[in-house]
């Protein structure tokens, strides 16, 4: 599942204040298999997951450190039998819970032992407004039909709900059409989050890049939208990394203002960072949440900006935009601390700008969906390392 894009308020620059938020992965197990799925192409075995026990530490733990919103992810949480303990042991720790779920195996009976538990809001994944197309992206039959039971369950509990859609080539023409189904729906919010290629979804890049016409329309739709539902529900649009020259902040700057607990209980600044392969990212089965995140090497290692070079050390962004992403700079070049080719000034941008570009005159291949077993399309080719000028 992709991680939600919830706005965060901007850190200091090499700061150690606590941090606000939590992404706890519980599973990586996951009903679906969305070709643009996020999540490390080695997924965490059940049988590795944190015991509800050393849940509830790290919630006790992050609630002492400063955290208070956690959203429960993963994969699929709803598959975790414990979720009404972990809920509750977020409850007791003083930090608000949001379920981030693809809707499959919410029932009446399980959202109100979640609500019981001390659950304040629900987060649900969509991938069209058609039912069709959506089942055909999430790679399961009657997948839609179990969303919008759970967007009404939501709403009768009277929990905010949210929805999340990642927008890609195959939905982006329907954007219109999914704003009006969160409003039939009932949210609250609605983030149009545009595709960022990391894991599966980078290996399916080919298939998913949508053309500029497309997100040229689709940006307007949002813009006339939003003005029209302006008080009425929140509507939250991602830019895209591919297209604007211009890299986003990284979970509002690396190792800053949250951090994501993967199911085996490793801590990372960000999702995806668990890709960088010399990273060694400790463990809370090894350290308190506390040491991990002020003094680990991994969280220290692109804190602040004395680790720049090239265009982002001198760069007067680099106190907004914290140098990019670190993961998609790996990602495409090999190197995490090179400058994210989504920069318009990276010496790297053609990595971005060529695919982008080239979107609009391919026929997309067919999607490779997550699925156990899967053989990968090929990644991207990553070109030699060389100095940043």
């Amino acid at each position: 599942m992709t991680a939600p894009v919830t706005p965060v308020p901007p850190g200091p620059a090499g700061s150690t204040a606590p941090p606000w938020a939590l992404l706890a992965e519980l599973t990586h197990a996951c009903p679906l298999h969305c070709p643009y799925c996020s999540n490390p192409l080695e997924l965490t075995r059940r049988s590795a997951e944190l015991s509800t026990e050393e849940w509830t530490d790290v919630l006790r733990q992050a609630g002492e450190l400063g955290v208070v919103h956690t959203h429960l992810s993963g994969g699929e949480p709803l598959l975790r039998p414990d979720l009404e303990r972990i809920v509750a042991a977020a409850e007791a720790a003083g930090i608000y819970t949001q379920l981030v779920t693809s809707g499959t195996g919410l029932d009446e009976a399980r959202l109100a032992s979640l609500t019981a538990a001390g659950l304040r809001s629900v987060q649900l994944s969509v991938q069209h407004a058609d039912p069709r197309a959506g089942d055909r992206i999430a790679g399961r039959p009657s997948s839609f039909a179990a969303k919008e039971r759970a967007a009404a369950l939501v709403r009768a509990a009277g929990l905010p709900l949210g929805l999340n859609v990642v927008l890609h080539r195959d939905n982006l023409d329907a954007v219109d059409a999914l704003i009006e189904l969160g409003v039939a729906w009932g949210a609250d919010r609605v983030e149009l989050a545009n595709a960022q290629f990391y894991g599966w979804g980078l290996l399916n890049r080919a298939a998913l890049l949508p053309t500029r016409d497309q997100l040229a329309r689709a940006r307007e739709t949002v813009e006339r939208r939003r003005e029209h539902l302006a008080g009425r529900v929140d509507l939250v649009w991602v830019v895209p990394d591919y297209f604007e020259g211009v890299a986003k902040p990284c979970m509002g700057g690396w190792g800053a203002v949250s951090l994501t607990v993967a199911p085996d209980g490793t801590v990372l600044p960000c999702p995806a960072a668990a890709s960088l392969p010399d990273l060694s990212p400790p463990t809370v089965r090894d350290r308190p949440l506390a040491w991990i995140w002020e003094h680990s090497a991994a969280f220290n290692r692109f804190r602040g900006t004395d680790w720049m070079t090239g265009p982002c050390g001198g760069c007067p962004r680099r106190e907004e935009d914290f140098g990019g992403c670190r993961c998609q700079a790996f990602a495409l070049t090999g190197d995490a601390a090179r400058t994210d080719p989504a920069c318009a000034l990276s010496p790297d941008h053609r990595l971005v700008r060529e695919p982008a570009d080239a979107g609009r005159a391919v026929v997309p291949p067919p999607y490779v969906y997550r699925r156990p077993g899967a053989v990968p399309p090929a990644a991207p080719v990553r070109p030699a390392r060389a100095a940043d000028g």
